[in-house]
């Protein structure tokens, strides 16, 4: 048995394991150990006596990957990044920025909709985790939209959709660990999220618009404020325009020259300005408590599975099981365009049986590499490749396409993280409202998709400013 077939049959072992209900961190990292035993094990040919020897081996093997990927600076952007949003919530921006968008735009068919959609893009500018997002606004906005007539299965599933913004709108957590598992830029891959992340907010506008205009009763607008009232709304966003800006000015400076930093001092400086922020509102020490606990919680928790799987993926190296997936990809007939699709759609599939991290974890060792082949390699120039756009530039490129499809995975059925999460603040829905609510937005997202894959400039235009 070749190291190959040892791959497919530990990777299969894997993927039973995670349907059966393994956590994604212990199926991986178990089954990435094993793996390197049998690996060692049939190098000297199965010999009893050997199999201390590879069990050794394959422990020590196994024991860099915690410490290596520990010290990687780019892995502490996620606590920052996490913490920034908790923070976020009881400094009272959330309240905020409905206020302001409820006085902006509500005046719009279907506008306090359309409200809710904007206002959980500029959170997702403060937080990096979608169901942050849309636990915060399940509070906030349904009750409001239920009071303006609205159906309480579609505001839920507004929330749920526009919680989904926070995985491409930096800081973005899903972003940094794309970076970290393909090795790629963090800043420019966060710089990148920006554009298509705003794009999917005005195409969920557009959608709900639509919907109001053509369905009768389906979501008054709200109107009777004044100037006075709408410009009396912006200086409680204030803190969200500084932490954007002071995040996008450590990855890119616009007036020329370096950056001012790097990602990771920006998402510091970032909590530390939300920080002072929520003292000033008066945040209590209880409340602080809370937001650090939940903070290393989901922080260890991501950390556990990228560990995991990155014992995995040393194991998929040694069986050079990603090799083998980009030759076949390469030895088939269709396009390179083609094979692309087909492999977002199988991300559509798989994303609702696993949830969009350990999804993208397990995938992206195998995937990401026979992508770039399909490319022309990663240092392939734009001239020769097969998407039109260099190696590093396609890098970015499909990062925020699978992240784009980790968001859709967050809202569909049966284990869309999102809609359980808006089920569980409201004890008036169930999930499956949730879900029929959401399903307008399952066309707004393919649009979206659609046209990103068409339209790389969308992506790219940023990062490529970055030179």
């Amino acid at each position: 048995m070749d190291s190959i077939e040892i791959g497919l049959i530990v990777s299969g072992g894997m993927l039973v394991m995670v349907v059966l209900g393994m956590r994604v961190a212990f199926a991986a990292g178990l089954s990435g150990m094993i793996g390197l035993i049998w690996i060692f094990w049939a190098k000297k040919g199965y010999d009893p006596e050997a199999f201390t020897w590879a069990l050794t081996v394959a422990a020590k093997t196994a024991g860099q990957v915690p410490h290596s990927k520990v010290s990687s600076q780019a892995l502490s952007l996620i606590p920052t990044f996490i913490l920034i949003g908790y923070l976020a919530y009881h400094a009272g921006l959330t309240k905020a920025l409905f206020t302001a968008a409820k006085r902006w735009i509500a005046w719009v068919p279907g506008g306090l909709a359309v409200a809710t959609v904007f206002a959980t893009a500029g959170f997702a500018a403060v937080s990096g985790a979608s169901i942050a997002t849309s636990a915060v606004f399940a509070r906030i906005a349904i009750p409001e939209m239920i009071e303006a007539g609205y159906n309480k299965k579609f505001a839920a599933g507004v929330v749920a959709a526009g919680g989904t913004l926070a995985s491409l709108i930096p800081p973005s957590t899903i972003l940094v660990i794309y970076a970290i598992i393909v090795e790629q830029d963090v800043g420019k891959l966060l710089l990148a999220g920006f554009l298509p992340g705003m794009f999917s907010a005005l195409v969920y506008a557009l959608l709900i618009i639509v919907m109001a205009l053509s369905i009768k009763g389906f979501g008054p607008a709200v109107g009777g404020f004044t100037w006075r009232e709408r410009f009396a709304s912006i200086p409680p966003t204030t803190p969200i325009i500084v932490v954007v800006l002071t995040i996008v000015l450590f990855v890119y400076n616009p007036f020329g020259g370096e950056a001012w930093g790097t990602p990771t001092e920006g998402g510091a400086i970032g909590a530390f300005v939300v920080f002072l922020m929520a003292m000033y509102k008066g945040m209590r020490w209880s409340q602080l408590r809370d937001a650090l606990l939940e903070t290393a919680k989901l922080s260890v928790m991501i950390f556990t599975i990228i560990w995991g799987v990155l014992i995995y993926v040393r194991f998929l190296g040694f069986a050079d099981l990603p090799g083998a997936f980009s030759d076949w990809l390469l030895s088939l007939t269709m396009p390179p365009m083609l094979i692309l699709v087909c492999i977002l759609l199988a991300y559509a599939v798989l994303g609702m049986f696993m949830d969009a991290i350990g999804m993208l974890l397990l995938t992206l060792p195998v995937v990401y590499p026979a992508v770039m082949s399909l490319n022309g390699g990663e240092m392939v120039t734009a001239a020769d490749s097969a998407f039109g756009m260099s190696g590093p530039m396609c890098a970015i490129w499909f990062g925020i396409l699978v992240v784009k499809m980790a968001e859709f995975c967050l809202i569909t059925p049966p284990i869309g993280l999102n809609c359980f999460v808006v089920a569980g603040v409201r004890d008036d829905l169930t999930v499956q409202d949730v879900f029929k609510g959401v399903t307008p937005f399952f066309i707004a997202d393919g649009i979206t998709i659609a046209l990103l894959v068409a339209f790389p400039m969308i992506v790219l235009w940023l990062p490529m400013q970055a030179g």
